[in-house]
């Protein structure tokens, strides 16, 4: 009789990024960190992919936080609290969530409670301390701190040693990653089944990354940490660039009142509001390109083909360059709208000056009728 699989040593990583500021000076956020805490901060950086294969374009500052005690339904646990902060003003919190020893279906109902304590359902309000404790500490190396932080969550199943299973080839197999994946109890149609397990990833006979939409299962009995950054960083771009998408939406009917308001206006000196107009829609343009740029370049892959193909199957699961597209749209939008205004701040500067030398004109034919009569 074949022995169900066990988990021996496992944990859940509960997930929540949080756009905390336009930008977040690095160098500033260690040193207060430093003095606050009295412990150093540390740059991230990929533990097994080589500097030159993939690497953060700037590492970001990782901060810990420290034990919590967490209520699991219904068991005290003893979990890590852990933050990261990026450039482009993301703070990435996480929670790692001990589960070890546990059958496979006990291990399946760990994950599916942490996400009840601490997932998007969730009343809990130790984010909310997390993210308080952070800006307060962080205030002075943010900048243009956020008045309603967006935020995104996501969920990790991670398994470093599993009892019973001979090759991750066959794990979902062996394993029913269905319920945990879908946080489902009820049974899944076959094709919503297959749906959920396509994003399949391994690159030895011993490891195994399956990405979903808001969860992911991974088993790496080696330890190491890269698919879990990895994820962190497609979730933490997904959120800078949903951040600039509403705040573009936002910025178009502005623009777009402005522009007709400034459009009535009949008088010549009008020329200053359009060249106004323009140059705030082109510091606008200027900000948000700059902070895109950073958020694409925020990791820089090359030869890591394995995290390569995980990192892109999860930019693509994530929808991130679907939210890029649309911003890149509304941008488009707003440079033409600079263009046209700045060639009507031309026209009417052009029309005051053809005005003035008809005034200087009629000033001289007056002089010249005065002194001849």
């Amino acid at each position: 009789m074949t022995r169900a699989p066990h988990v021996h040593r496992a944990s859940v990583i509960a997930m929540r990024l949080v756009d905390i500021a336009n930008a977040i000076d690095l160098t500033a956020a260690e040193s207060l960190w430093a003095r606050q805490a009295r412990t150093a901060a540390a740059r991230s950086k990929l533990t097994t992919a080589a500097p030159k294969a993939m690497t953060f374009g700037v590492p970001p500052v990782e901060l810990s936080l420290g034990a919590l005690q967490i209520d699991i339904a219904g068991q005290a646990l003893q979990a890590t609290a852990l933050a990261r902060l990026y450039e482009f003003g993301v703070a990435a919190f996480s929670i790692s969530v001990p589960a070890d020893d546990l059958s496979w279906m006990d291990f399946s109902a760990r994950v599916n409670a942490v996400d009840a304590a601490l997932g998007l359902a969730s009343d809990t309000d130790l984010w909310n301390r997390l993210v308080v404790q952070i800006t307060g500490i962080m205030r002075p190396a943010l900048l243009r701190p956020s008045q309603e932080p967006l935020h995104e969550d996501y969920l990790l199943g991670l398994v470093h040693s599993l009892e019973g299973v001979t090759s991750t080839a066959t794990l979902h197999d062996d394993l029913d990653l269905v319920p945990m994946l879908a946080g489902e109890s009820r049974p899944l149609s076959e094709p919503a089944r297959q749906e959920l397990l396509r994003q399949r990833f391994s690159y030895y006979t011993d490891d195994l990354a399956v990405l979903t939409w808001d969860r992911a299962f991974i088993y790496e009995p080696r330890d190491e940490s890269d698919v879990v950054d990895i994820l962190e960083v497609a979730n933490a771009q997904l959120l800078e660039l949903r951040y600039y998408d509403e705040l573009l939406d936002a910025e178009l009917p502005r623009m777009y009142d402005l522009v007709e308001a400034t459009h009535h206006v009949a008088n010549p000196l009008a020329a200053r509001r359009y060249a106004d107009l323009a140059r705030h829609l082109y510091t606008l343009v200027a900000e948000v390109t700059e902070i895109t740029e950073k958020v694409d370049n925020a990791l820089q892959v090359t030869e890591d083909v394995y995290l390569a193909r995980v990192y892109a199957a999860a930019l693509e699961l994530f929808r991130v360059p679907h939210v890029s597209k649309a911003v890149d749209r509304k941008l488009a939008i707003i440079r033409d709208s600079y263009a046209a205004l700045y060639e009507e701040a031309s026209s009417k500067r052009g029309e005051l000056l053809e005005l003035a030398i008809i005034a200087l004109i009629v000033v001289e034919i007056v002089i010249a009728v005065i002194r001849h009569v």
